[in-house]
């Protein structure tokens, strides 16, 4: 498939004619910081609040809007939307997010931009603490379903 039309210009692929199937994406990324800021998030001292509680929120949005924010992206309607929190104890904090449809297109978009809005909350409502946390790698980690097939990064 191709996102071109045949003078060369941007086109919403056609997929009118693909079969619907149950699919799954998952994507993956961390943010790096001082221990001293992992630990306020952990303990809930971040002045802006609740910082996990409104990353998981942000994330969701975006899931839903992701159509809004990449062009070529199909509007999807999401069965399902997950996102896992956990950190190594020290300065990484890590992000799962996990992105479900019945469609005729996958979901690895929604499960990216996911990833990427909530990691963009956390460094938001933690700058004020620290303002050169880094983001990433973000990469998707897997999808299941749709003609393509599954894919597993194997991390």
């Amino acid at each position: 498939m191709t996102h071109f039309n045949e003078q060369g210009r941007a086109r919403m692929v056609d997929i009118s004619g693909k079969e619907i199937t149950v699919r799954t994406g998952v994507a993956i990324t961390k943010v790096s910081m001082l221990p001293s800021t992992l630990l306020a998030i952990k303990e809930g001292r971040v002045g802006k609040g609740d910082v996990l509680a409104v990353a998981q929120v942000a994330g969701i949005q975006a899931a839903k809007r992701t159509s809004d924010w990449i062009p070529m992206c199909h509007p999807l309607p999401l069965t399902g939307v997950n996102i896992i929190f956990s950190d190594n104890g020290e300065d990484e904090l890590y992000i799962e997010a996990s992105v479900k449809t019945e469609g005729k297109t996958g979901v690895e978009m929604e499960a990216l931009t996911c990833a990427s809005a909530t990691a963009l909350t956390i460094y938001d409502m933690c700058k004020a603490l620290q303002k050169d946390m880094v983001i990433g790698p973000t990469m998707l980690k897997s999808k299941t379903g749709g003609k393509s097939g599954d894919y597993n990064l194997g991390v």
